[in-house]
C-alpha cells in the first residue's frame, strides 16, 4: 500500500480528541510543585466569560500547582490556598511551558510565571473557557461530570438510556454530545460507527440491542487505540505526521472516508 498525504485538516480533527487534552495537560507538568510568582491575563477575553478573573489572579499568586487531572476535554489543575483552575480548550486552545521572562503572545490570554518556567494558555479563536473555584474540595462544575467513556461506570445500560433520552437525534450528533461521551469528537465518532457498521445519520433511538452492545464495545476499543497512539508524539513533530501516514488505518481513513465526506 503507497503512502497516502494526510490532509491538514485530518489532523486538526484527530487533535480534538480525548488524547490531545492528555497531552496538553502534562506539559504544564514541569511546573508541578512550584511557586506562582505573577498571573498575567486580561479579563476582558471571551474565554474568562462568567469567571471571577480578579479572585483567580489573587488566589494563584503565591500558590504552588499541586496536581492536574483531565476528563473529556476538560482539565483541572489544583493549586494551594485552595485555587481550582478549570481548562477548556475548545478549538483552537493550547497549553504550553516557555522559560520565565518570555513575552506573552498576543493569543496567549494566561500566563502563569513561576522562577524557572512560565506556563501559558493560548487561544486564538477563544472557543475555550477558563474556570475557576476556590475552595477545600473539588468545584461543583467539575464533581458532576459524566462517566467518562473507559470507566467501568460507562455501562452499556447508561449509554443506552443516553441513547434512549436523545432518540430522535442522528447517532452521530449524540456521540458528540460531552454530557454522554466526553471527549469524542469528530474523527472519533466517525471511526466508532464506520466500525459498528452504523450509518451517522441513524435516530439513536432506534439501533437494535446488538448494534447497541457492538456500539458500545467500540467506543471504548478506538479511545483505547487513540490515547496511546497521539500520547506517543508532540503534535506538532513531523515524525507525528509521518507515523500517521504509515499507519493502515489511519491511512484508510485519509484516503476513503474523507474523500466521501469532503
Amino acid at each position: 500500500m503507497g503512502h497516502c498525504q494526510i490532509p491538514g485538516d485530518f489532523l486538526s480533527w484527530l487533535m480534538s480528541e480525548l488524547a490531545e487534552v492528555e497531552f496538553y495537560r502534562k506539559q504544564w507538568g514541569r511546573g508541578l510543585q512550584r511557586k506562582i510568582l505573577a498571573v498575567q491575563l486580561n479579563a476582558a477575553k471571551k474565554i474568562f466569560r462568567g469567571t471571577d478573573a480578579a479572585a483567580l489572579q489573587k488566589t494563584l499568586r503565591g500558590s504552588t500547582l499541586l496536581g492536574s487531572e483531565a476528563h473529556g476535554k476538560q482539565m483541572l489543575f489544583r493549586f494551594s490556598k485552595g485555587g481550582w483552575l478549570g481548562i477548556h480548550l475548545g478549538m483552537t486552545g493550547k497549553l504550553r511551558i516557555e522559560p520565565a521572562a518570555v513575552v506573552a503572545l498576543k493569543h496567549d490570554h494566561l500566563v502563569l510565571r513561576q522562577s524557572r518556567h512560565s506556563l501559558v494558555f493560548s487561544d486564538p479563536r477563544q472557543f475555550g473557557r477558563i474556570l475557576f473555584h476556590r475552595g477545600e474540595d473539588q468545584p461543583p462544575w467539575w464533581r458532576d461530570r459524566p462517566a467518562e467513556v473507559l470507566s467501568r461506570a460507562f455501562t452499556p445500560m447508561l449509554m443506552e438510556q443516553f441513547l434512549t433520552r436523545h432518540g430522535r437525534a442522528p447517532i452521530k450528533a449524540v456521540l458528540l454530545l460531552q454530557s454522554g461521551f466526553p471527549g469524542i469528537g469528530n474523527w472519533m465518532a466517525d471511526e466508532i460507527l464506520w466500525q459498528s457498521k452504523i450509518h451517522p445519520g441513524r435516530p439513536a433511538g432506534k439501533l437494535g440491542s446488538a448494534e447497541t452492545k457492538k456500539l458500545h464495545a467500540k467506543i471504548q476499543s478506538v479511545s483505547v487505540f487513540c490515547l496511546p497512539l497521539l500520547l506517543a508524539f508532540n503534535p506538532s513533530n513531523n515524525h507525528f505526521s509521518q507515523f500517521l501516514s504509515h499507519n493502515r488505518l489511519l491511512q484508510a481513513i485519509s484516503t476513503e472516508r474523507l474523500r466521501l465526506r469532503l
